[in-house]
């Protein structure tokens, strides 16, 4: 009974990842025809295949196959772990086993010897024949190397003016490595794959210097990435170099949709990736090339082996308490916790319901580099002894539902898991001009970015944005989002008497999806300093007009560019 519920899952995994392939493949095509709404479709197709096939699997299994308890869950984890032994997407295959077993069982207790909670496939060997990575060198000089990464690594791309991208990739890497000139013990390693996301692809490795065989010590290591864009006309550039791991880290950041890239050996790719950004956590890096079931289940391992090395509490989340949700944080983790309240007071009408749907359409939506990805988790499992008193306090208080105590563990039903930032309104409270200058800009954008990609935040108050490492500015409160075309901006009305112009409730009639750009300066900013100086950055936001051509734009379907680095970053050659 056992070997069959094995068959049976591995079966659909094998499905599952046929599709998945099989929509990914497409990328390439979508990327040259300029075919945005087709990417955007495909990353919601891609993204809904997970559940769907862990349900297929758990229907095709017989009610005996379904009852079967521990012992045959135990015989059918050993029949499935020899069946996936050989595998190079064997990490994956074990995820999908969990699934299918939590699905079918409603099973909370994590038990090593019914699922897969450690994994066999951190350090496994490439498939045969098959390597991740091409090697190139300057033999022929710099110009021919880059030329032949362009046209190995993009065939059959068409170019707008190669030459002139060769050689803005040349002088923009002579410029940040200018030991570089020489060509002298230089070596590129690129992936084969090209990463494809929204309207860009992506040429991602490393540069090398100074590998010596007698002083392999002195040898320096850069990321590198070569950003491929497409031209009005239909003709592919080269956007600009990234050759800065801050920068490759910002196009792999857990605000973006994820990459369509070709990965038949995940664990292989993340280990190649995780060499180029080592600060990044192999959960943001499963989820980046589009594995974020598995990066849930890397990010629960990780974060149990840190609580088994660490001794800091869990402690109140830093900013404003919400109303929605209770968060709460593990300060070594940079990681908050968010758990929806039982109840919700007024003014706010939204329900627990609803407050998961609006996180699932952030999940399954294009970020825009401006929302924060999340990890939702049922029946999670944490030490009650790392909890200050006071966090265990407002938990009980908030979401008693939400919590059970099974010995020396806090047992929570349902919460979120998000990468922790400074909350804006903290980041500017004493901030200097410049500091200031650059955090009202970034929220601009962020704002404007959102509205480009259909999404309106709703509560757009300072205390509902973060500030990562890296000084972007990034909206993670998603209760009250809603798509910018559902949205009446409107004017406020002039009053006709001296009695309404003196009212202090509105005196005209306020649909439920009415919004007046207009009031943003009154609620949004409390400083004077602040309103004057975000009204000079971004004033137009204060007018209907505004909004009313973004929502004109996204009804015709077209798609901003947002670009994973700064603009100014982009290489200035014209482009017919």
């Amino acid at each position: 009974m056992g070997q069959e519920a094995a068959s049976v899952i591995l079966t659909e995994f094998r499905a599952y990842r046929r599709r998945f392939e099989r929509i990914t493949a497409g990328a390439g095509e979508r990327f040259r025809g300029a075919d945005w709404s087709g990417v955007q479709a495909a990353s919601l197709a891609r993204l809904s295949l997970y559940k769907t096939h862990v349900e297929q699997a758990a229907a095709q299994l017989d009610p005996d196959c379904r009852g079967i308890g521990p012992a045959g869950w135990a015989d059918a984890k050993g029949a499935y772990a020899k069946a996936i032994a050989e595998m190079p997407d064997g990490d994956l295959a074990e995820t999908f086993y969990n699934s299918v077993h939590r699905h079918i069982t409603q099973d909370p207790v994590l038990d090593s010897t019914r699922m897969f909670l450690a994994t066999s496939f951190d350090s496994g060997p490439s498939p045969p024949g098959e390597s991740l990575i091409s090697r190139y060198r300057p033999g022929a000089g710099l110009k021919d190397m880059v030329r032949r990464i362009l046209d190995e690594r993009a065939p059959s791309m068409p170019w707008q003016n190669q030459d002139r991208d060769i050689r803005n990739v040349i002088r923009s890497l002579i410029e940040a490595l200018p030991e570089a000139a020489s060509g002298e013990r230089f070596e590129v390693e690129v992936c084969k794959a090209l990463f494809y996301r929204n309207k860009g692809a992506y040429i991602v490795g490393s540069l090398r210097l100074g590998g010596d065989p007698s002083a392999p010590e002195r040898e320096r290591v850069w990321p590198l990435a070569l950003p491929l864009a497409m031209s009005a006309s239909g003709e592919a550039y080269v956007d600009t170099l990234i050759c800065d791991e801050d920068e490759l880290s910002i196009v792999f950041s857990f605000t973006r949709a994820y990459f369509m890239v070709r990965s038949p050996y995940p664990s292989g790719l993340v280990r190649f990736l995780n060499e180029l950004l080592p600060n990044k956590k192999r959960s943001e890096l499963y989820a980046a090339i589009g594995q974020h079931k598995h990066g849930k289940t890397e990010f629960h391992r990780g974060f149990q082996e840190h609580l088994r090395q660490s001794d800091d509490a869990f402690i109140a989340a830093p900013g404003i308490k919400g109303m929605v949700m209770t968060v709460f944080t593990l300060p070594s983790y940079q990681t908050v916790f968010k758990v929806i309240r039982d109840e919700i007071p007024p003014p706010k009408t939204v329900t627990a319901t609803e407050v998961r749907e609006k996180y699932h359409i952030v999940k399954s939506h294009d970020r825009a580099g401006r929302m924060a990805d999340t990890q939702e988790f049922e029946n999670l499992r944490l030490p009650l002894g790392r909890f200050v008193p006071e966090v265990l306090d407002e938990l009980r208080a908030a979401a008693p539902s939400a919590l059970r105590i099974e010995g020396s563990q806090l047992l929570i039903r349902h919460l979120y898991a998000e990468r922790a930032m400074t909350p804006l309104n903290l980041y500017i409270e004493n901030a200097d001009l410049r500091v200031l200058t650059d955090a009202l800009d970034e929220y601009g954008n962020a704002i404007k970015q959102l509205a480009a990609a259909n999404i309106f935040p709703g509560d757009m108050l300072l205390k509902n944005f973060g500030v990562t490492r890296h000084g972007r500015v990034v909206f993670y409160d998603y209760d009250e989002i809603s798509f910018l075309t559902e949205i009446n901006f409107r004017a406020v009305p002039e009053p006709r008497t001296p009695e309404e112009e003196m009212a202090a409730e509105p005196w005209y009639s306020v649909g439920p999806n009415d919004v007046f750009p207009e009031e943003f300066r009154r609620f949004l900013f409390g400083k004077p300093q602040v309103k004057q100086l975000f009204a000079a950055l971004h004033g137009e936001l204060f007018t209907p007009d505004y909004w009313r051509g973004l929502q004109q734009a996204v009804a015709q379907g077209q798609t901003m560019d947002v670009f994973p680095y700064r603009r100014k970053r982009r290489f200035s050659s014209k482009r017919r």
